[in-house]
């Protein structure tokens, strides 16, 4: 099982920004942000942690962790005196305005080697196949701070972790921010110094496996730069052997998972159709919009969109027998013997677009993948498709840094 352990936090100083907040602080995670957005969080402060996330220019990387050795010579960011565990709490509205309340703790998560079957990789599973990424842009970041400076997502198959965050720990920060959620999203931080406390933690934590949530391409570049600092060094008890990670309770009431559409290129529209009408009835149907979402869910269908129109995907009785219930997978089935470059795209309205403006053939809009389905598939050791679960609320960058120097 996976070693969790508290590490001496890097953190934004308190004094100096007594009068600014963190909200002028941190930010979204890295690959979210378009170059526009990122642009306009760097201008929000000279400390934004997106100068060091998001370095842009000649030199990028060198002068990130330059900027990141300045900052914690200049006390910018400071250290904690004892190694520690950090509370993070989520309090948002989903979208179908349920209140929601996540709970998770920040720590080292160990680095463990890629494998095929569960205990092959101790402990740490992914629950879906990525996408292959040619940049090299995380790992040169790491190497250049060696530092961690975006946590991966972690959920804990091992019951009781909830009920040992109930009880408030220091106040570190609280933020209130709009950028995923009409009703926005508070964003609790508090830090954990008790010996006793963080080592029950670790301990529920290692009792099972943690699935991947968010954050497989950071998770393997970890596993990267753990190689490089073992080559090197030759030393197995670094500060590499592990990686910054958030790990919460896989529990339904907790989660928050929305799905993660489709986009088709390259491909004769026609030669769509015909796929699709072999696994699926195609029905017109109007303009999709967002409350098209709950009618997916609640009456069992996939919308298709083109050009021409849109159409309720519904499957044909024994098409999928046998195949997990899992939107993507019947779609990798269904287009096994087409030749189309496949894309992925979050929202309806951004589907809409890029069919209506010729950048895509055509989309398809999917369901989220139940809490149920994710933990069956990573008990059974079996990998989803690509981009199959998207969860929300996105994990802010900077409240917490994980230095990798010894």
């Amino acid at each position: 099982m996976p070693r969790f352990s508290g590490f001496r936090a890097v953190r934004y100083a308190a004094e100096p920004y007594d009068t600014d907040p963190y909200e002028l602080l941190i930010a979204p995670p890295y690959d979210v942000l378009s170059e526009a957005q990122a642009a306009g969080y760097r201008e929000r402060h000279p400390h934004n942690i997106t100068h060091l996330d998001l370095p842009v220019g000649p030199d990028r990387y060198t002068r990130a962790g330059e900027l990141y050795r300045r900052w914690l010579a200049d006390g910018v960011l400071v250290a904690d005196e004892v190694p520690t565990l950090t509370i993070y709490r989520l309090r948002f509205r989903d979208a179908t305005g349920s209140l929601r309340s996540i709970a998770g703790v920040v720590g080292g998560l160990e680095v463990v080697d890629e494998g095929t079957a569960p205990d092959s990789k101790g402990g740490v599973l992914p629950h879906e196949r990525t996408t292959p990424k040619a940049s090299t842009d995380r790992l040169d970041l790491t190497r250049a701070t060696q530092a961690n400076l975006s946590p991966v997502w972690g959920l804990s198959l091992s019951s009781g972790l909830t009920e040992l965050l109930v009880e408030p720990a220091e106040p570190i920060a609280a933020v209130h921010d709009h950028d995923e959620f009409p009703d926005g999203v508070e964003h609790v931080i508090e830090r954990i110094t008790d010996p006793e406390r963080i080592a029950a933690i670790a301990a529920i934590i290692a009792a099972d496996d943690v699935l991947i949530a968010d954050g497989h391409h950071r998770y393997g570049v970890a596993r990267t730069y753990r190689d490089e600092v073992r080559s090197r060094t030759g030393r197995r008890d670094t500060a590499a052997e592990a990686t910054l990670a958030f790990v919460s309770e896989l529990v339904e009431d907790q989660l928050s998972v929305a799905a993660i559409h489709r986009l088709y290129r390259g491909v004769d529209l026609d030669q769509l159709r015909t796929a699709l009408a072999r696994c699926f009835e195609l029905v017109p149907i109007g303009r999709p919009d967002q409350d098209t979402l709950s009618r997916m869910e609640a009456d069992g269908f996939l919308t298709l969109i083109t050009p021409d129109g849109a159409y309720a995907l519904t499957p044909r009785p024994g098409a999928f027998d046998g195949m997990r219930r899992l939107d993507g997978l019947w779609l990798e089935h269904t287009f096994a013997d087409v030749d189309a470059e496949v894309s992925y795209q979050h929202g309806v309205d951004e589907v809409l677009s890029a069919v209506e403006s010729g950048a895509a053939a055509a989309g398809i809009l999917i369901r989220p993948v139940s809490v149920a389905e994710i933990e069956r598939t990573a008990r059974e050791g079996l990998l989803m498709p690509p981009k199959s679960t998207f969860f929300t609320p996105k994990l802010k960058t900077g409240f917490v840094i994980r230095d990798l120097t010894d």
